[in-house]
């Protein structure tokens, strides 16, 4: 196997690119500027004159795949298929399911639930043992069914569309197929102690890259949105564009292991012929990030596909896995001195016990996210230019307008063009207003967070909720139409808040069980694991 170079020094060009003054402005023009003459037939009585035979297909990460705390299971509440009911053609989206045992790897909430229904509001003294085997009893389980007893799925009617993988990156979506996945899961062993899923995310990748009727080719994500793209449009099959909009979201994991395993490693060679070496680095050299990200690009642009809307890549340390300790630098507030787990309060913390990344560390991350931006940016222009109709959503910007320990709850440290998200009013009467906190509840209810799961990293599902609207919104700039509807398509968010299990009914025992997802963290690895491939 090889083995790969670790690099610590940061990248000259991310050096230069840091900068404590302000932070990156948030691009609010999808069309960057360049607007297209008409290149397709305009509707005719509310319905494109040609019609792509899939009106949406979504290749991505574990924000497109659906992944919530700690694991894939609501596949029905990711974004993806949030736009689709929007559309009004939920029905015929194709998108994989994991409906056991919470899901792939390890599913916290479902974990807080079992033991809620076991012990009650809260969990101390002697039922923290009592718990403790619990887990281990359910972690047996689990391993047991996805390892053993669950099915690779069959041939569908046709292929997915929804084509997000967790823990996957531009090189995977545009190489990987599911003979390397299945390649790759070794046979299952049983470990006394450790009971994890082995290969959790090549057994999550197959039923996605499940493929279509008998006969057709297994193939990687992006080769397979082509694959739909080729069908053509209703009228005339196998001729025109096959896609009405392709959503294009990666680029996250080639910097969240930075915050999911707290460490800092820097890619350390552009060849990238030994991928098993990949998982070594947790921070990509802008460089290598363009030369994939240029792969994919040109694997995208012969896609047909009428519209494209390209994600770009959050900064990764807002997410509160990674929790801001201390008071803020002198000179740029907008970083902690230190990032640790959550639970971790100021007052224990000790850089020489608990793991960290330091606030240089966390301002390299967020300079080398913002040149990956800068690469999806100009790849887009760049698109644009040559008259294909791809957009931007600024993901990023987006975040940063929802983050509260950076800029809502420290005015002093808002760049010169920030103002708050707004959020829609469904989400704005709830009590307390939803944050980017890590989720907090107790007996009485939420307490704080709502934004993000109980994994600290991915969205809840009024999260993946506001990730849709942005993706409606630009649709609909870019002429997409929603039968039916007429004017702005709004998301029914009052609606969307009943569906989300963690803030409409939020664990009571979560104040009392920190520190037992503390443990499942030490002795499982879980917030290592969000991102990872392989055993």
């Amino acid at each position: 196997m090889a083995t790969a170079e670790c690099i610590k020094a940061v990248p000259p060009e991310v050096l230069a690119a840091q900068s404590p003054q302000d932070a990156r402005v948030p691009r609010l023009d999808p069309q960057l500027g360049v607007e297209l003459d008409p290149r397709r037939p305009r509707a005719v009585d509310g319905r494109p004159a040609e019609l792509p035979t899939h009106r949406l297909v979504t290749v991505g990460d574990s924000l497109t795949h659906g992944f919530q705390s700690g694991a894939i299971h609501n596949t029905h509440l990711a974004y993806p298929a949030l736009v689709a009911r929007e559309l009004g053609m939920y029905d015929r989206f194709q998108h994989p399911s994991y409906d056991r045992f919470g899901g792939l790897p390890l599913n916290i909430e479902y974990f807080l639930r079992e033991l809620e229904s076991r012990f009650g509001d809260r969990i101390s003294g002697l039922e923290l043992a009592f718990a403790a085997m619990k887990i281990h009893d359910l972690m047996d389980e689990i391993e047991d069914w996805w390892e053993r007893d669950a099915q690779e799925p069959g041939r569908f009617g046709t292929r997915n569309h929804n084509l997000g993988i967790y823990g996957w990156d531009f090189y995977d979506a545009n190489v990987r197929t599911a003979q390397m996945c299945r390649t790759d899961i070794a046979a299952p062993t049983d470990a006394l102690l450790k009971q994890v899923v082995q290969n959790a995310n090549e057994r999550a990748a197959l039923r996605v890259l499940a493929p279509g009727p008998e006969g057709q080719q297994e193939l990687s994500p992006i080769a397979t949105a082509a694959a739909l793209g080729a069908d053509g449009t209703v009228q005339t099959p196998g001729e025109g564009d096959g896609i009405e909009t392709l959503v294009v979201m990666l680029g996250a994991n080639n910097v969240l292991g930075a915050v999911t395993q707290l460490r800092v490693c820097w890619s350390a060679s552009s060849s990238y012929d030994a991928p098993e070496a990949r998982g070594t680095w947790t921070v990509w050299d802008p460089a290598h990030f363009r030369e994939e990200l240029a792969a994919a690009a040109a694997a995208v642009r012969a896609i047909r596909a009428r519209h494209v809307v390209w994600c770009t890549v959050p900064h990764v340390t807002i997410a509160p896995l990674a929790r801001g300790i201390g008071d803020k630098v002198s000179g740029d507030a907008r970083y902690f001195p230190f990032y640790a787990r959550p639970w971790v309060t100021d007052e224990r913390f000790d850089p020489r016990v608990h793991q960290h990344i330091t606030a240089a560390e966390a301002r390299a991350i967020d300079a080398a996210i913002d040149l990956y931006n800068a690469a999806i940016e100009d790849a887009v222009h760049a698109a644009r230019l040559a008259g294909h109709d791809w957009l931007l959503l600024d993901l990023c910007g987006q975040l940063d307008r929802l983050a509260s320990r950076r800029y809502i709850n420290d005015e002093s440290s808002r760049p010169s063009w920030w103002t708050a998200y707004p959020l829609p009013r469904g989400l704005r009467e709830l009590r307390p207003v939803p944050d980017s906190r890590f989720f907090a509840s107790d007996e009485s209810g939420r307490t704080a967070g709502g934004l993000f799961s109980l994994d600290g990293v991915h969205p809840t599902t009024i999260m993946y909720g506001l990730m849709a609207q942005e993706i409606i919104n630009v649709m609909q700039l870019a002429g997409v139409v929603f039968p039916g509807r007429e004017g702005p398509v709004q998301i029914d968010f009052g609606a969307l808040a009943a569906r989300d299990s963690l803030v409409a009914h939020p664990p009571r025992s979560l104040s009392s069980a920190l520190g037992l997802i503390a443990s499942l963290d030490e002795r499982y690895g879980v917030f290592k694991r969000l991102n990872a491939k392989g055993p």
